[in-house]
Order: C-alpha cells, then sequence, then structure tokens
C-alpha cells in the first residue's frame, strides 16, 4: 500500500544573491531551512530541497516584486501555489530578532495561517512591458522636473541681464531661451559666462529628456489600447491613467477577485473614522498611492467636465460633506467603473 506523502508548506526570504528557505509541516512545525543562490539552477535546487520533505502546497515568498520575481516565476511554471508575503513589522522583529532563517520560517508559517500575504503578480504579460516602459518613463520625468527646477534656481540668483530676460516666462520659453544662450568658453571665470553655459546645459538636458518621454508615450500607448480597450473607453481614463491602472492590477486578473479587494489595493477603500456623535470615514491611506493619483486624476476630470459628476458633487455638498470627503466617495465610486472595465479586459485577454 503507498504510502501518502505529507503536504508541506515554504517560505523564502529572498535576497540579489542567494534566497533563504524554509519548510514546514501542516502543524507548523519546522523541518529545514537551507540557502541557495538566485539563479535559475538554485530555483531548481530550492524546489527539490522541498519537495524532498513532502508533497509541497504552497510557498510564501517575500518581494515576488524585486529580488522574489525569478523565483515566483519558475515556481508558478512548476505549478507551485505561489503566495506574496509581507515582510514582518516592526514589533515583530524585535520580538523574535532579524536573519534569513528567521524570515524565512516567518513567511512559511505566515502562508499557513493565511495572513499578511497575496497573490503576485505573474509578469509575464503585456501589462509587464508597460511597467517597464513606465519604469523609464518615470525617471525621464523625475529628472526633467529636477533640471527644470535648477534652471530656475540658477535663474533667481543670476547676474541681473540674465535674470530680466528669464523670469516670468513658462517653462517652454524658458527653456528655449536658455538653449540659445551664448557665452565665451575663455571667459567662465566670470559669473555670467559660467550661468549662461549651464543654463544652456541644462536646456539641452531638458530638451533630450522631453524626446524621451514623448518616445515612450508613443510606445506605450497601443499597448496599453490594445490590452485594455474598455478601461481607455471611460471617462477621463488616459493612457497614462490607463496604464497605472494595469500595473496596479498586474497580468493575472485573479488578483481582482472583488471590486472591494480593487478599492483596498487603490487605496479608495472606506474607512470607519467615527468617534462619539460623529459618524464618518476616511479615506484608506494604503494601497498603491500610484494607482489612487490615477482614481484622483479621473475624479477631478469628471467633477469638471461630467454633467452626472457635477450634479452628484452638488447635491452632497448641499448635505454638508466637504469636497475632501466627496473625492473619497467619487474615488469609491469610480473603483466600480474600473473594476468592471479591467475585468472585461482581462477576460478578452485570456487565452
Amino acid at each position: 500500500m503507498a504510502v501518502k506523502k505529507r503536504s508541506v508548506i515554504g517560505g523564502v526570504d529572498t535576497h540579489r544573491d542567494t534566497h533563504h528557505a524554509a519548510t514546514i509541516d501542516s502543524t507548523g512545525g519546522l523541518l529545514a531551512d537551507a540557502e541557495f543562490p538566485a539563479t535559475t539552477a538554485g530555483y531548481a535546487d530550492l524546489l527539490a530541497w522541498m519537495r524532498s520533505f513532502g508533497r509541497v502546497t504552497a510557498v510564501g515568498v517575500e518581494g515576488t516584486g524585486s529580488y522574489g520575481a525569478g523565483l515566483a516565476r519558475y515556481l508558478t511554471s512548476k505549478k507551485i501555489a505561489v503566495r506574496e508575503v509581507d515582510r514582518p513589522d516592526r514589533r515583530a522583529r524585535r520580538a523574535q530578532g532579524k536573519s534569513d532563517p528567521i524570515d524565512a520560517i516567518a513567511a512559511a508559517r505566515a502562508t499557513l495561517a493565511g495572513t499578511s500575504m497575496g497573490t503576485p503578480k505573474t509578469r509575464t504579460g503585456p501589462v509587464e512591458a508597460i511597467r517597464a516602459l513606465r519604469v523609464a518613463r518615470r525617471g525621464a520625468v523625475k529628472a526633467r522636473t529636477a533640471a527644470l527646477n535648477q534652471i530656475r534656481g540658477l535663474v533667481a540668483a543670476a547676474p541681473e541681464p540674465l535674470r530680466a530676460h528669464l523670469t516670468r516666462v513658462s517653462a517652454a520659453v524658458l527653456v528655449s531661451r536658455c538653449a540659445a544662450l551664448t557665452y565665451d568658453p575663455a571667459r567662465l571665470h566670470e559669473p555670467a559666462h559660467a550661468t549662461a553655459a549651464a543654463l544652456a546645459g541644462l536646456a539641452r538636458r531638458v530638451t533630450a529628456l522631453t524626446e524621451e518621454i514623448t518616445a515612450l508615450d508613443r510606445q506605450v500607448a497601443p499597448i496599453v489600447r490594445k490590452a485594455a480597450p474598455r478601461t481607455t473607453a471611460l471617462f477621463g481614463v488616459g493612457p497614462d491613467v490607463a496604464a497605472q491602472l494595469l500595473t496596479t492590477a498586474g497580468d493575472n486578473p485573479d488578483r481582482l477577485h472583488s471590486e472591494a479587494a480593487l478599492a483596498h489595493l487603490c487605496g479608495a477603500a472606506p474607512i470607519p473614522a467615527s468617534s462619539g456623535r460623529v459618524r464618518r470615514h476616511r479615506l484608506h491611506r494604503g494601497g498603491d498611492r500610484g494607482a489612487n493619483h490615477a482614481l484622483h486624476t479621473i475624479a477631478l476630470c469628471r467633477m469638471r467636465y461630467d454633467q452626472r459628476t457635477r450634479a452628484y458633487v452638488h447635491r452632497r455638498t448641499t448635505e454638508g460633506l466637504s469636497k475632501q470627503e466627496i473625492l473619497r466617495c467619487l474615488k469609491r465610486y469610480i473603483v466600480r467603473d474600473v473594476y468592471t472595465a479591467l475585468r472585461a479586459d482581462f477576460t478578452a485577454l485570456a487565452p
């Protein structure tokens, strides 16, 4: 008579070069822990090591969006249920200590208990492609903003003729004028010529970054429209907002198991904030802040241009709600539209 294999659960504390794994039984008892290299061969050895203790029912992995991404993809390809586990909070670490084995064991036990975990993103579809391009775009936008701030800082302290020529103009005109500045390379020891040289260089940097951002927008937009036609068709949802919502959701639609889950993921779930005779809710402070900003952008657009939203704002204002409370309510209603559209788009993408 064949002996049935016992069920075991794994936990992994991920790092750049190595992953520390732990295996526990169905009662939470530690079976063993070990360290493996963060390579394809290391992933195979890690899984074989876990299977040597029994049938692996699930593996909790820390950092599935960074150092654990490769391991999560490998385990998923081998039909292993992967759970994204939050790192232990500071209170738990103060009580239990901090080490790779302790974190791996905690990840396994959190997976067994079903606490502090979620479904990791698969990162194998068009949404991952959109995310990669948006990482480059976000960096270019940040660098352009920094360069523009440096230009304005230099202009504020520039010699008077130069300062008068460059103040009280729009950013586009400012960059254009700075790019056209001339200076004498032999006189860079003089503040006027040195400032002009610096401003001209910064203007060229802003121009190059603007061209890079425009090129990335042209690359991202068609992917977004193809992946999420229903989401991009929503009122107030442009390609950039839709790209953020897709990135937050991930490639696998099973992450969005309910409208309320998406609201929590976007930081738009109403949280009770009542005290005494006051009954009210406040905005959820957790979740993906980028997704919350996308909802905020949609809400502001609809408050200005959508007649239904304008009527809703007027009614709620007469009821005594503040603008902040109305925005919170709008974000939650917008999540309903976004959830329906995203689910439909993911269903259409499914093979």
